[in-house]
């Protein structure tokens, strides 16, 4: 069964960084395109980034030139690097199929950024 555990949040002010990650198991997982997604409150889960490859990636409009998503195939994971983050960065982020809910959801980890 797969599992996807999401870690690396916390809270910032305006203008930090924070990296995620998100560990798979249960399945091949190089194989598989992979997305990170968020879901702030009272708004629905939304993509941020998904990536194939190293050098096949592709990022809401909202987070291009401040977030890079990236994978180590040998450790299984794949991160999002999160720059120059604003208030409206703040949501609780999920890691998933590249297509959303192509697996079970993880618990996510909580993004908080305010000053």
């Amino acid at each position: 069964q797969v599992q996807l555990v999401e870690s690396g949040g916390g809270s910032v002010q305006p203008g930090g960084s924070l990296r995620l990650s998100c560990a798979a198991s249960g399945m091949i997982f190089p194989r598989n395109a992979m997305g990170w997604y968020r879901q702030a409150p009272g708004k629905q889960r939304e993509l941020v980034a998904t990536i194939i490859n190293n050098y096949n990636t592709n990022y809401a409009d909202s987070v291009k030139g401040r977030f890079t998503i990236s994978r180590d195939n040998a450790k299984n994971t794949v991160y999002l690097q999160m720059n120059n983050l604003k208030p409206e960065d703040t949501a609780v982020y999920y890691c998933n199929g590249a297509v959303p809910g192509r697996w079970p959801w993880g618990q996510g980890t909580q993004v908080t950024v305010s000053s």
